[in-house]
């Protein structure tokens, strides 16, 4: 939604309703005692999320966003992989918003070695890095298409998904994420004539997530739209040149 001038009041007041009905969900439920409870975070991303842009002065000025990442610190019971896989893609994508609230970015190599590796978080009774979350909790999980759902704050990762995880819809919204980022031409473009596919440099940095499909092509080729350029990746029948990463910032930057 584009807001015009003479609906900024009023998308201001809904933002703020939404925040005060997320902070109140954070300290009435007893769920949120064993740190799972996405509710909050749920509200907070359908507020200041659209088309994957992010609004961070939104997150910003949100009591609720606060108390949601301080009670990430708690101790979570976990009933099962799905449900720790969400709540594990919901702290990665928590912690990288407050990262940027923070003054960090990984918009630089400097950036992206504080913002990644130096800076530890409070999550389920430790203190863990956002490479430390990806590579030791969920690339072990086995699951590929994390890499479609956890966001870096930066354009070229995959869009920030306008609600939480959850255990219950998994399934479904990690095969959306998956096809969303497959088929965006702004991360990943597939030409026919020259049989070239320009990919994403995560299919790269992560190609041996993806070969559990016998390559990254017939990985692509199970969530690619086009049947004819599907039928050519799981024949790998196309050339494989990599997009440079956009660091830049995926939305509205916070005030400072």
């Amino acid at each position: 939604m584009i807001a015009t001038p003479s609906a900024v009041p009023a998308l201001a007041r809904w933002r703020g309703a939404a925040a005060s009905i997320a902070f109140a969900a954070l300290v009435a439920t007893p769920a949120l005692a064993q740190g799972i409870d996405p509710a909050p975070f749920d509200a907070l991303l359908s507020a200041n999320v659209a088309h994957g842009r992010v609004d961070y002065s939104g997150f910003q000025d949100s009591p609720a966003f606060k108390a949601h990442v301080a009670g990430l610190a708690r101790p979570a019971k976990l009933d099962g992989r799905d449900a720790s896989l969400a709540y594990h893609i919901n702290a990665y994508n928590a912690f990288a918003i407050q990262g940027i609230l923070d003054g960090l970015s990984p918009a630089s190599v400097l950036g992206r070695l504080r913002y990644f590796k130096l800076q530890d978080w409070a999550l389920d009774g430790r203190r863990i890095s956002l490479e430390d979350l990806e590579q030791r909790v969920l690339r072990p999980l086995r699951e590929p298409r994390i890499h479609f759902a956890i966001v870096c704050a930066s354009r070229s990762c995959p869009v920030l998904r306008p609600e939480a995880y959850t255990a219950a819809k998994l399934e479904a919204q990690l095969d959306d994420q998956a096809r969303t980022f497959v088929n965006d031409p702004s991360r990943n473009r597939f030409d026919k004539g020259t049989k070239t596919a320009h990919l994403s440099e995560i299919f790269k940095w992560f190609d041996e997530d993806f070969r559990g499909a016998g390559s990254v092509q017939r990985y692509l080729a199970r969530y690619v739209a086009d049947p004819d350029v599907a039928r050519d990746l799981a024949n790998d029948a196309y050339t494989i040149a990599w997009i440079d990463y956009d660091w830049a910032l995926n939305g509205t930057p916070p005030r400072r």
